[in-house]
């Protein structure tokens, strides 16, 4: 397996190579911190859910606006540049955000980080299209997914027993990762925004932002994304929620958690990479459908069982859903945008994951201080086949899209071939 791996990630350039150790260096930082958050907030504050769901909704607002204007300035001024301001101020941001005592302060630096922390996401993302050609595009989103997951599996395994000694070794390793990612990118990662794009981007950063409107236009797109956010809205309780859930209803310890989330790397790092490499080969609205069936299996299952053999089983249900969903959605977007707004397009697909962040975590908090634990997992599985039967209904236009670009395509060379 680890031959193939090698095989595999030798057929890439060297910059996406080097993309992809600075990304895995920064999410070990995030992922030792965020799948203790929701812990850390309760016992910090002595608060319910639902005002760990407020702090969430902050977050990801700014998450929201952050992605929009980092997504418009990739386009303008480039993605490294973006991802470096992105970086550095995730760093600073998680040390002040460790180190504050009272509520409202710390729900202020949460904005803060929300906005600017955001701001390199989208920068990202375009890179892996920038460098790759379409046809390696989703393997290149199932490496990142790789080295995302490899982090992942590490991280949760340390912050748990870095909770249970101190919460603040926590931000300061979150922090730290960001700042060497930021050195990284500074010292090796070159500039990929394509040069002829150079002179085709409006000149203020005002038009460039308002170039959202035409990604707004794009109906076949937006719909894309509505269904994806009732999809996300689920899968975002596995960070969130269901640590706070497991505790409280079943005794589930910080550490024990940890190795949970693990099992959750650990398949993704095994199989991402085969399994985008096999699914590319089909249809990505029956794969996003197929894998979202697995969600509403895995997080359903939550509801209703107690035993913890059965956690791990359920984990391993919906992760199986996670390294299906995960590439082809990401391949997809960069399949649908148009170079020049490629960067906002990328800004355009966070909202699936900001948008629920917002909303998703508060709700969940008001069903479980309100209607009851289970029926979070109830609801995850109602949503999860809303969005089943969503992505079932864009198979057709998303494949028409498809066969038009490949056609503007083939135009265009066969112009270019003749001039």
């Amino acid at each position: 397996m680890i031959k193939r791996i090698k095989k595999s990630f030798g057929n890439y350039p060297n910059p996406f190579k080097i993309l992809i150790l600075s990304t895995f260096i920064d999410r070990l930082g995030g992922f030792l911190l965020y799948p203790f958050f929701a812990l850390y907030i309760t016992a910090k504050f002595n608060v319910g859910m639902t005002e760990v769901g407020f702090l969430f909704s902050i977050f990801s607002f700014g998450n929201i606006l952050g992605g929009i204007i980092g997504g418009a300035l990739s386009d303008k001024y480039g993605r490294r540049m973006i991802l470096l301001i992105g970086l550095i101020s995730s760093g600073l941001g998680s040390i002040f955000m460790g180190i504050v005592d009272d509520l409202v302060l710390f729900f202020f630096i949460a904005s803060f980080l929300g906005i600017f922390g955001n701001l390199g996401a989208p920068a990202r993302q375009a890179m892996v299209v920038d460098l790759l050609p379409e046809e390696k595009q989703a393997g290149g989103f199932g490496i990142l997914r790789v080295s995302v997951n490899l982090s992942a599996t590490i991280g949760p395994i340390l912050g748990g027993l870095l909770a249970n000694q101190s919460y603040m070794f926590l931000f300061i390793s979150d922090a730290a990762s960001s700042l060497i990612t930021a050195l990284i990118v500074f010292l090796v990662i070159p500039e990929t925004k394509p040069k002829s794009l150079d002179h085709q981007i409006d000149d203020s950063v005002i038009k460039t932002i308002k170039g959202y409107k035409e990604v707004f236009k794009d109906y076949i797109f937006m719909l894309f994304l509505l269904v994806s956010i009732i999809m996300v809205l689920v899968y975002l309780q596995l960070n969130s929620t269901l640590s706070v859930f497991l505790r409280d209803e079943h005794g589930f310890s910080e550490q024990n958690f940890g190795f949970l989330l693990a099992t959750n790397a650990a398949m993704v790092v095994i199989l991402q990479i085969p399994i985008a490499k096999w699914i590319s080969k089909y249809k990505p609205m029956i794969m996003m459908a197929i894998g979202t069936l697995f969600y509403m299996i895995g997080f359903g299952m939550y509801g209703f069982i107690a035993e913890v053999y059965l956690f791990f089983i359920a984990m391993i249900i919906l992760t199986i859903g996670e390294i299906i969903v995960s590439p082809i959605s990401q391949a997809a977007v960069g399949h649908l945008s148009p170079i020049d707004k490629r960067g906002r397009y990328m800004a355009m697909f966070g909202f699936s994951w900001a948008i629920p962040s917002t909303f998703g975590v508060i709700l969940a908090g008001l069903v479980m201080d309100n209607i009851g634990p289970n029926w979070v997992w109830y609801f995850a599985g109602i949503l999860s086949l809303i969005s089943i039967i969503g992505f079932l209904l864009l198979h057709k236009p998303i494949e028409k899209r498809y066969l038009e670009i490949k056609s503007k395509k083939e135009k265009k060379i066969e112009i270019q071939t003749m001039n």
